[in-house]
């Protein structure tokens, strides 16, 4: 498989997906997937000889004709020099151009999508201009986030701490321009959010749907095609158990809708569908 496939958008009935380019990194691989040895898990997912595994960040621009929406946001251009050499980045994140190239602007952005608030998730909230100003990216969107993953943002335990940074979320907060969520939300025709919990308290999922068509993201419950076996977790998941039982659920109702499963994380496989015996059987 090539890193980073190149395509035209993916169409779910009258709705058009893009992948933007949300900055591309590199994480140990034994951490990405938990209790799962490595001799199984380097069968279908690439590593290097430091076991470090590719990852993109590419936030998935949803285009209704009525509402351009963006689920999570990439890493951003906030990162010192420190972050960025721990994560291996070696792909800036480039959404504002990405928008540009699609004819948009980071200005006509309606909804932010925020499957939960990590820093890959959530980095691109905020972005610093050319003078080094910290600014809103998507001034005109309102930034939907679960109730639950707010508390914990404005209250992180020890384990959070590290990834719910504060210069991500200091002036959503202030704007106006931030809604919290509880339980199935349908946020505009055609896309609903679900609280999951599993990688954190207060995780979400996004489904689309448009004509007789489907689409579901899993967010982090669902980081890599790699991932789509339901015992597969990682050493990130706050709440193992929790992914286990919500991908067991999830999978098995999507499949029998033929639907297309999204992915934020894999730059081998943007989207797939899948057979009964949870094979792939269409990739994008």
């Amino acid at each position: 498989m090539d890193v980073n496939p190149t395509h035209g958008p993916l169409y779910i009935g009258d709705i058009e997906i893009r992948w933007l380019q949300g900055g591309f990194f590199h994480l140990d691989g034994g951490t990405m997937f938990g209790p799962v040895p490595k001799v199984l898990w380097q069968r279908r997912y690439a590593v290097d000889n430091d076991n470090l595994i590719p990852m993109c960040n590419d936030p998935l621009l949803v285009r209704t004709g009525d509402m351009n929406v963006l689920i999570d946001t990439g890493i951003g251009n906030k990162l010192n020099e420190k972050l960025r050499a721990i994560y291996k980045v070696t792909s800036s994140w480039d959404v504002p151009a990405q928008l540009i190239a699609a004819g948009l602007t980071r200005h006509d952005i309606d909804l932010v999508l925020l499957t939960h608030c990590d820093f890959d998730h959530a980095g691109g909230i905020l972005m610093l201009t050319e003078e080094g100003e910290k600014e809103l990216t998507f001034p005109e969107a309102l930034h939907i986030i679960h109730k639950r993953e707010w508390e914990d943002v404005k209250n992180p335990n020890s384990r959070a701490e590290s990834t719910y940074l504060p210069e991500n979320f200091d002036l959503l907060e202030t704007s106006g321009r931030l809604e919290l969520v509880e339980g199935e939300t349908t946020l505009c025709p055609g896309i609903t959010v679900f609280h999951s919990g599993g990688h954190t308290r207060g995780h979400q999922v996004v489904e689309i749907q448009s004509l007789e068509s489907t689409a579901i993201h899993l967010g982090d419950l669902c980081p890599t095609h790699a991932h789509l076996n339901p015992l597969w977790v990682m050493a990130y998941d706050n709440f193992p158990l929790d992914v286990i039982a919500r991908k067991e659920e999830y999978l098995k109702k999507y499949r029998e809708k033929d639907s297309w499963f999204t992915f934020y994380h894999d730059p081998f496989v943007r989207a797939c569908k899948l057979a009964a015996d949870g094979t792939l059987t269409k990739t994008w």
